[in-house]
């Protein structure tokens, strides 16, 4: 019997959703499983380009579906830009292939700059490219600068006629080959500072743009390309000025939550390959899986994979009842693209350290996805960036929270126009947030919940007694230590809102939050030898460490759900 908690092709039923989305998600696993393994893993090791499954999508109009706004949608009312379909598609690409989710997660970055436009023009030919099928790029980066969009080199020439010749490169941009639109960011050279930032659209078809190279050996096409004198008319300005400042930061902030859920996807394939394998060897006489740090492991990876869905679904009710008012979104959005994705490597990891040798051979996912496990946390800003942007939420979070009206689960047929008119993307200072004790305090009773939140409890009387000085507050190494400690409080919370709103089996809940008791000693241990940490600092981390409650009887309990995966699934050869 499949595991309610994992996605499983043979039996998935998006039944929450609108008969056409669930249609459409049920289309996606039936040609991946109609292609069959062989043919998908041949074409990762073949670095083959996506036409076949671009062709799919555009054959069923997913991608025109799933990302065109309904006031973009003409008579079309199954078009929407619906954060919890998107979601779904995510997890459905990564469980596949990283490569298909990154052809679709570029399109997104590509029509953000687009959708928040006011530029009616652009958005009708955004609309009609997807209608044709059409993939889409976002052309941020550059070859010497990185992300740093303060120092961008493509530069726009005025024209007498109103527009610009825009000349200069861009780098590590995913379907620059193909894209029928490039959302490109540049400056005019007759304005100076923030004034002078332009974003417009580009055509990959043009013969003023040329493709350099792609920079991965890979079916990804992360291209390096180059404009030379290419002719930017009025109709193509997508945004001028702080604008086109605010309109980068804000794609990207739709952009990487899609991150989190391609992990998950990623990590549920590989499991159901690990635990077979794990169960099915036979070494000493015995099955691999009776010897007790082998049950550890699994059992700690599917704990982890469960707590990585739960926390990215409930992220997702926040997401969708974002709000000028209620900006919440601006931290689960980086924990799901810095926590989430950190998660899936560690669940690789321990599935790794169980199957050895078998996680190399070229006929199964697992080696797939070993590899591709390790790009998420580097994808849409590093680990560090994000904690860095997460550390800026952490004392109104834990020590100032306000009233804030319920969020339900939101898997309701609604577009997410907010996102799209996210405003000014600055005041990260002043986002308030509910009280994240009574997650906590619902689940008071289970035993490692209960001994989480002392260590949580802990966090907020440090922050408030024992927070960074002035020095500290420059020393990042330090910083980030602090950082992880709160991060699992923000995961713990949203992990338990969620448990409440599904009824997870408390066993499972139980397991999970031993874990990240373990996880909170070990990141307290790591403060207390900072070169920077005081000797009060040092003598709280070493209090803040906890045990966690042992249960046979529970830890048991979640091995036979685990034990359960072993030939639960094998993709179509």
């Amino acid at each position: 019997m499949a595991d309610a908690l994992l996605f499983h092709p043979h039996t998935y039923d998006p039944a929450h959703f609108d008969p056409e989305t669930r249609r459409l998600l049920r289309a996606t696993v039936d040609w991946f499983e109609t292609r069959g393994k062989r043919k998908l893993i041949e074409d990762y090791r073949d670095r083959a380009w996506l036409a076949d499954f671009l062709a799919f999508a555009a054959k069923e109009n997913l991608f025109a579906t799933f990302l065109t706004p309904a006031a973009e949608a003409g008579d079309r009312p199954d078009r929407r830009w619906d954060t919890a379909r998107v979601a779904a598609l995510n997890e459905i690409l990564g469980f596949y292939g990283l490569d298909y989710w990154y052809a679709w997660q570029v399109t997104i970055l590509g029509l953000g700059p687009v959708w928040q436009s006011g530029n009616a023009a652009a958005r009708a030919r955004a609309a009609e490219l997807l209608e044709q099928g059409e993939v889409f790029a976002f052309g941020l980066s550059e070859k010497t600068h990185g992300a740093d969009i303060y120092s961008t080199d493509m530069l726009l020439e005025p024209t007498t006629d109103g527009g610009f010749r825009a000349t200069g490169s861009k780098y590590y941009i995913g379907n620059g080959n193909a894209a029928g639109l490039v959302s490109v960011f540049g400056r005019r050279t007759d304005v100076e500072g923030p004034e002078g930032y332009v974003f417009f659209a580009a055509d990959s078809r043009h013969p003023a743009y040329h493709l350099v190279k792609n920079v991965v050996d890979s079916s990804k096409f992360v291209s390096e390309f180059r404009l030379e004198d290419y002719p930017v008319a009025s109709e193509d300005v997508l945004h001028t000025g702080r604008a086109a400042f605010d309109a980068a930061l804000n794609t990207v902030n739709v952009g990487k939550f899609n991150l989190c859920t391609a992990s998950i996807g990623i990590c549920e394939h590989a499991m159901y390959e690990a635990v077979t394998h794990a169960h099915t060897r036979v070494l000493y006489g015995r099955p691999v899986t009776a010897f007790p740090h082998v049950r550890r492991e699994l059992a700690d990876a599917y704990v982890r994979l469960v707590g990585m869905k739960l926390f990215s679904d409930r992220a997702v009710d926040y997401f969708r009842s974002a709000g000028p008012e209620d900006r919440r979104y601006l931290l689960f959005n980086p924990m799901t693209k810095m926590k989430v994705t950190t998660e899936g490597e560690k669940v690789i990891d321990l599935m790794w350290d169980v199957i050895a040798a078998k996680g190399f051979e070229k006929d199964n996912y697992f080696s797939q996805a070993a590899v591709e496990i390790r790009g998420l946390p580097k994808l849409e800003g590093t680990v560090h960036v994000n904690l860095a942007l997460i550390l800026k939420f952490m004392r109104n979070h834990l020590l100032d929270p306000v009233a804030h009206p319920e969020v339900p689960t939101r898997t309701d047929a609604a577009d997410d126009t907010f996102l799209f008119r996210q405003g000014p993307a600055r005041g990260l200072g002043s986002v308030r947030f509910h009280d994240w004790r009574p997650a906590y305090d619902h689940y008071a009773t289970v035993p490692n919940v209960a001994r989480f939140r002392e260590q949580a409890d802990a966090l907020a009387a440090f922050v408030a007694t024992h927070a960074p000085d002035e020095a500290q507050s420059r020393d990042l190494d330090f910083l980030l230590s602090v950082g992880q400690l709160f991060a699992l409080v923000v995961h713990g919370q949203l992990i338990l809102e969620q448990a409440r709103l599904t009824g997870l089996d408390e066993s499972v809940l139980d397991e999970l939050f031993s874990v990240l008791v373990r996880d909170f000693s070990g990141h307290a241990v790591e403060l207390h030898g900072k070169d920077s940490a005081t000797p009060a600092q040092q003598e709280w981390a070493l209090a803040a460490v906890r045990r966690p409650v042992v249960d046979e009887d529970r830890s048991a309990r979640v091995w036979n759900r685990v034990e359960a995966l072993s030939g639960a699934y094998e993709m179509n050869p």
